[in-house]
């Protein structure tokens, strides 16, 4: 008898694919972890580096090669939902070869020389605790869906309410995706509480009022989370006043007093000072007791965007630069940097629960009132999200297995690494400190032959994409606040504490020899005299 195949290509006879959970879901399991294992091994070894040569182009190749056996680009031929028809395609093998590229062609922050960005190679134990999520596949919408994971997120917020210096007894949260998401939240109750108690009525219910001229502050520096967030709330991005900052990059407190007094006085509503512990580029520290002083004069909702800088609280050593911290209205974190989760792992926090009002919300299907009268607790009215996996589960087991001290020595090896890296730096004739680490990011530039702002511009940015396009180093971008040339910086973000300080004085030797060959490109081009960088350490 012929079995009629379905022209999806699944065989309607054939068994049903395994499931994760349940009594069975072990030994289903098993075959294809052993599979992804071997394709993330297998997927190393080809890239043999910090991310694939050859840039996007060379990225392009090996998916169409993985997904099509190299003959076409896959937007050519036949989709990846159209399946195999009348193929055998075994899971483990699809999963192997799959994995294998996605490994070969991923960048991996575990390596060495891969340090560009706020994205940490996470910890061995943080992935394993992050499967049994996936495998569970609890959601924390309702206490029925996810019943212990729904206790280890409250008990995990309490801790880290009292981490911060919150009272745990007072304060709420919630996890989130990251330090975006948490900081739309802050900036989301910063609103309903300035605008309602300014317009008389809840902004959250009845929109905002068209006699109010909102106003947040925020450095200049701050992440662009912060503009994004007064776009979604309807504030609008000029909405947010920008506020100077000094030399390393923090909020100057006078500027931003002069600015309060300034909009107060125009008859507008501040609704927010957004301070920032940790910038995304030098990792600098706004002065949280005078601006928390500001913000308690003035009445104003204090948002601390503490995403990176946060991990400095797992640290005797740095814990003190967060001092002020207690006192925000509300806070953001995010483990999925200086924590070693694999992402997401964000954190909002408010230190009184009250705050949290405005978010309230109550869903027949989810959280009866009568559940939550019988002690049936649920966490939908504090998450922007509904279906929302528990991203706790991974934090908890590694402060479990490592707690604060275990974490914390992390943190002061990468510190210590971006000192050596700064010293390695400041010593190197052909490279440029920007300022002294105040993390574990190092802000720094290729210094050219002619001296010229505009040229280390053009060559900063050409080395880094030298090193990209041959795999041999991931190294981040950005530029100064400013106008005109000689603002484009190089960075380090040390996030991974395997990595050696030899390893790091080989990255940056790396980061000369590019600069130095593209200033030799440059000079064959337009025909300069040959051996101009004669006689010049690499």
């Amino acid at each position: 008898m012929t079995r009629a195949i379905p022209h999806d290509g699944y065989d309607a006879d054939a068994p049903a694919p395994a499931l994760s959970g349940g009594v069975a879901g072990p030994e289903a399991l098993r075959p294809l972890l052993d599979a992804v294992l071997a394709g993330l091994a297998d997927g190393a070894a080809l890239r043999g580096g910090p991310l694939p040569a050859g840039g996007p182009a060379g990225v392009s190749a090996l998916v169409a090669a993985a997904l099509t056996g190299g003959d076409r680009h896959p937007a050519e031929g036949r989709g990846l939902a159209e399946g195999r028809v009348g193929e055998a395609a075994a899971p483990g093998d699809v999963l192997r070869r799959l994995t294998t590229l996605l490994t070969r062609g991923s960048a991996d922050p575990a390596d060495p020389a891969c340090a560009a960005h706020l994205h940490c190679p996470p910890l061995a134990l943080a992935v394993a605790a992050d499967l049994a999520v996936s495998a569970l596949n609890p959601s924390q919408d309702s206490w029925d869906q996810a019943p212990a994971s729904t206790e280890l997120e409250t008990a995990l917020v309490r801790d880290l309410a009292a981490l911060v210096g919150y009272d745990p007894a007072t304060a709420a949260g919630v996890i989130t995706s990251g330090g975006t998401e948490s900081n739309l939240m802050g900036l989301m109750l910063s609103r309903d509480h300035a605008l309602g108690r300014a317009g008389g009525h809840a902004t959250e219910l009845a929109g905002l009022p068209r006699d109010l001229t909102p106003r947040i502050f925020a450095s200049e520096v701050a992440h662009f989370s912060v503009q994004r967030a007064a776009a979604v709330l309807g504030l609008g991005e000029r909405a947010v006043t920008a506020v100077p900052v000094d030399h390393d990059l923090r909020m100057d407190p006078a500027a931003l007093d002069t600015l309060l007094k300034e909009s107060v006085g125009r008859g507008e509503t501040p609704v927010a000072i957004v301070a920032t512990a940790g910038t995304t580029d030098t990792g600098g520290i706004d002065p949280l007791p005078r601006i928390a002083d500001i913000a308690e004069r003035y009445g104003v909702w204090l948002h601390v965007d503490a995403a990176y800088g946060g991990g400095a609280l797992l640290s005797d050593r740095l814990a003190p630069l967060l001092a002020g911290v207690e006192r925000a209205d509300s806070l953001s974190l995010d483990w999925h940097k200086l924590g070693w989760q694999p992402a997401p792992a964000g954190v909002f926090l408010v230190r009184r629960a009250e705050t949290y009002a405005p978010l309230a919300r109550r869903a027949v299907y989810l959280n009866p009132a009568d559940d939550e009268e019988a002690g049936y607790p649920s966490l939908l009215g504090l998450s922007l999200r509904t279906t929302r996996r528990p991203d706790a589960f991974k934090i908890a087991a590694t402060l479990a297995a490592l707690g604060r001290a275990g974490l914390g020595r992390l943190v002061d090896t990468c510190h210590d690494l971006a000192h050596h890296a700064a010293a390695t730096v400041d010593a190197h004739p052909l490279l440029d400190l920007h300022t002294t680490p105040v993390l574990t990011t190092v802000v720094f530039r290729y210094r050219p032959a002619s001296g010229l702002p505009a040229d280390a511009d053009r060559l900063n940015a050409a080395l880094r994409r030298r090193l990209l396009t041959e795999g041999r180093a991931v190294v981040g971008r950005t530029e100064l606040p400013g106008r005109g040339p000689g603002r484009v910086r190089l960075k380090l973000t040390l996030l991974n504490p395997h990595t050696t300080p030899a390893q790091v004085d080989a990255l940056l030797s790396a980061v000369v020899a590019a600069g130095q060959a593209e200033e030799r490109e440059e000079a064959e081009r337009v025909g300069e005299p040959e051996g101009v960088l004669d006689g010049v350490p690499a």
